[in-house]
């Protein structure tokens, strides 16, 4: 079985309207798209593009406006992912990307808590959230997956940087509807070692994320070798879906050939 790859629709061919770049993904040979935020779409324009088109959504945005890891924000960030679940019946999305803390647009850096909270104090404030959606989940029919962003460059202060930590948090709510998204570029920075880390953490890896370091741009523009590490994951059978969500170094349609060329065949 050949690797379930999507491509990020709002990273990717930002040269082009939104509503064209569901044609354009179908055209450059992919079957499923992503992208970030669901309020502030047309959803079921977004619907019709993806039936017209023959794609189905990978994953998108959970969350955006609220940080989990804030103890005041647990009854509204509950209602938003309730909002989350809405839009994704609508659009037919089977996974909803969340994370620690809310980010701001400029800079890159997560939103300041309501106070001065302790590890321990934030920690719980994420379990008792996750432990309260991951039943809607199941209910629902879609996975929650938590991402562990790189703090190193992109998003100073977001607490939640490593992938131990994201999988003993997804582990103590066991639920199936509840794994980690295993962003290599992030986690690169951070941690490295992306080919043992996915090995070791298989089983709660519900999507992965790839762009090259430095930069976030396409394979072949950094340090990693993706098509090793596409193969790695094909060896290690895994099962979800592999989303390249980059930015493009020059244009878009230079990153699809280098994203072709790391993993068709695989």
């Amino acid at each position: 079985m050949m690797l379930k790859r999507d491509i990020h629709i709002e990273s990717i061919y930002s040269e082009m309207p939104f509503a064209d770049r569901f044609a354009q993904a179908k055209k450059d040979g992919f079957d499923f798209v992503e992208f970030w935020g669901w309020d502030d779409k047309d959803l079921p324009e977004v619907k019709r593009l993806l039936d017209a088109n023959g794609l189905k959504m990978a994953a998108m945005s959970g969350d955006g406006p609220l940080s989990m890891c804030d103890p005041v924000n647990k009854a509204p960030y509950i209602e938003y992912i309730k909002g989350a679940l809405a839009a994704a019946k609508v659009v037919g999305c089977p996974v909803l990307v969340i994370h620690s803390d809310s980010l701001l647009d400029s800079p890159q850096f997560a939103k300041p808590m309501s106070g001065d909270y302790s590890d321990v104090t934030r920690y719980c404030a994420m379990f008792d959230v996750l432990k309260e959606i991951a039943p809607m989940a199941e209910e629902a029919g879609v996975t929650f997956v938590l991402e562990a962003l790189n703090i190193v460059k992109d998003h100073c202060g977001n607490f939640l940087s490593d992938t131990k930590t994201s999988v003993e948090l997804v582990a103590a709510v066991g639920s199936p509807n509840l794994k980690v998204l295993y962003d290599a570029y992030h986690m690169y920075l951070d941690e490295g070692k992306i080919c043992e880390t996915t090995e070791k953490y298989l089983p709660y890896i519900g999507h992965i994320h790839i762009a090259d370091a430095p930069g976030r741009n396409e394979p072949g523009t950094g340090v990693i070798n993706f098509k090793n590490f596409m193969k790695h994951l094909a060896k290690l059978g895994y099962q979800n879906s592999v989303g390249f969500e980059l930015y493009p170094a020059t244009d878009s349609a230079t990153a699809v050939q280098a994203i072709r060329a790391c993993s068709e065949g695989i």
